[in-house]
């Protein structure tokens, strides 16, 4: 089943009070293009985040916003820092020796020191942590990858209609072939007799000049190769994945052979089916750069 690049996907996870939520949405781009915003708290589960991505996705510029609310009460600490109260309390006793001083220290003089408390944040449990996440993720990339994929599928729609337009132009141009070829043995016979007025007319010759003209205007081998393109495009619609480069290079080859057909047109009809060929082919080429 075929997959657009272009996609959306949401989801969030509450476990206790961690609230985590994902969000992200992707666009057409030639190589697989990942960005991430997200908290600092985070930030060194980005290797993950990215190989957690690449199963998902293949191809295309995606761009990740990941949000964490932590609720609990217990988030910050109190630190005693034991040897800094001992320096405190050595140098303070040494002050009142020194100069005589009362020597007045209290604990609760004590614990004013810069350092002696201090308020530290509480280590997360990081597998806790990533498997709130994770879970976040991926219920956003499933996410993400179903949106891609009913898009893909209305690419891939539209894509066989314009293919099912592109037989019907060939057809036209495979059925005038004959008459643009017997119009001009018509107009030429006539030319010639106009002429030569009287004169007997060599079939031989006239016969020589047509064969002449119809090679000239020959499209059978393009039309032959166009059709084996359209099948070929067809057949690669129905595979699964991945197929975004390969339509891209049936569909240049393609259109050489529509540019090579309006080149030789030499009726007005043809040629300007052969421009419908070209614009139908360019049609096709922007609905591929979509998909995966």
């Amino acid at each position: 089943m075929i997959k657009s690049m272009t996609g959306f996907g949401r989801c969030e996870v509450q476990r206790e009070a961690r609230k985590f939520t994902v969000e992200l949405k992707g666009v057409n781009h030639r190589y697989l293009d990942i960005n991430i915003r997200m908290p600092k708290k985070l930030n060194f589960f980005e290797t993950a985040i990215r190989t957690l991505l690449k199963s998902y996705v293949t191809r295309g510029k995606v761009d990740i916003f990941i949000t964490y609310e932590d609720s609990t009460q217990n988030q910050m600490a109190v630190k005693y820092n034991s040897s800094i109260a001992a320096e405190y309390l050595k140098y303070l006793r040494q002050m009142a020796e020194e100069f005589g001083l009362e020597d007045d220290i209290r604990v609760s003089t004590l614990s004013r020191y810069p350092e002696v408390f201090t308020m530290e944040e509480q280590t997360e449990d990081e597998e806790e942590l990533w498997n709130g996440l994770k879970e976040a993720l991926e219920g956003a990339f499933s996410h993400f990858v179903e949106t891609r994929t009913a898009e893909g599928e209305n690419l891939k729609k539209d894509i066989l209609d314009k293919l099912s337009n592109l037989e019907v132009l060939i057809g036209y141009i495979e059925e005038r072939s004959p008459q643009i070829i017997q119009e001009y043995r018509t107009k030429l016979e006539e030319k010639v007799r106009e002429l030569l007025e009287d004169t007997q007319i060599e079939d031989s010759r006239i016969a020589a000049e047509v064969i002449l003209f119809a090679d000239k205007i020959c499209t059978d081998e393009e039309v032959v190769r166009l059709k084996s393109h359209i099948r070929h495009m067809r057949s690669t619609l129905e595979e699964e994945e991945g197929i975004g480069r390969k339509l891209d290079f049936i569909a240049q080859e393609m259109n050489r052979e529509a540019n090579t057909i309006l080149s030789k047109a030499n009726d007005l009809e043809v040629s300007n089916h052969a421009i419908s060929l070209k614009t139908e082919i360019e049609k096709i080429r922007e609905q591929i750069q979509n998909i995966e």
